[in-house]
């Protein structure tokens, strides 16, 4: 295979590895405001302490940029071609990634630059609590996590081993895609103050008030 050709597929991969690192630190991070608030600013704040590092911040922002364009650019360059079941997922998980990762990251640089706010446990969660924008912020962080997993388990079906039956592999990537189904309730229904009673700071509340 022509190596220009591949170029794209091989910086999606590179990309991927530090994405999904910091990704992973972020599920973890939502996992734990399972546990309240002060467990979910607590971690973030160590996690910060590495994240927030100008060269390792601008590192990462680079990497989701380029996780982001790549894989639009592959998904660009297979339009048209007939997909199985699982490449379909595939597509639809990264196109929805992509399109959360933009706004994520714009999103965190406006509450930080512009409205001054620590984008913290209560900068997502104000976008849950205030009506009518739960009816976009729901499927916006559900579909989001639920997508990262989907698009996980097609890779992880693509690349074990091919001396494992097909119907075992698949049968992995249903699982994975049933722990993203899973994970994905339990973060949004964590903001939305399903388990325990949230009280936004003014600050937050007025950002979408």
């Amino acid at each position: 295979m022509d190596r220009r050709i591949d170029l794209p597929r091989r910086l999606h991969r590179i990309a991927a590895v530090l994405t999904g690192l910091y990704l992973l630190a972020h599920l973890v991070n939502h996992l734990l405001a399972l546990q309240g608030a002060a467990a979910h600013i607590a971690f973030m704040q160590g996690v910060r302490k590495f994240t927030r590092v100008p060269a390792v911040e601008a590192l990462l922002l680079a990497a989701v940029a380029l996780q982001a364009g790549s894989g639009l650019r592959l998904l660009w360059r297979r339009r048209g071609q007939r997909r199985l079941l699982f490449d379909r997922l595939q597509v639809l998980s990264g196109a929805w990634l992509a399109f959360f990762l933009f706004v994520h990251v714009v999103s965190v640089l406006f509450g930080r630059a512009l409205l001054r706010l620590d984008t913290n446990f209560y900068y997502a969660a104000a976008g849950l609590q205030m009506r009518p924008w739960p009816l976009f912020f729901v499927p916006y962080y559900g579909l989001a996590v639920a997508a990262l997993f989907v698009h996980l388990a097609c890779a992880l079906r693509r690349l074990l081993p091919a001396r494992m039956p097909l119907a075992s592999r698949e049968r992995l990537a249903w699982g994975a895609i049933a722990l993203g189904a899973v994970l994905a309730v339990l973060v949004v229904a964590a903001f939305s103050g399903a388990f325990y009673a949230i009280d936004l700071p003014p600050a937050y509340r007025a950002t979408f008030s």
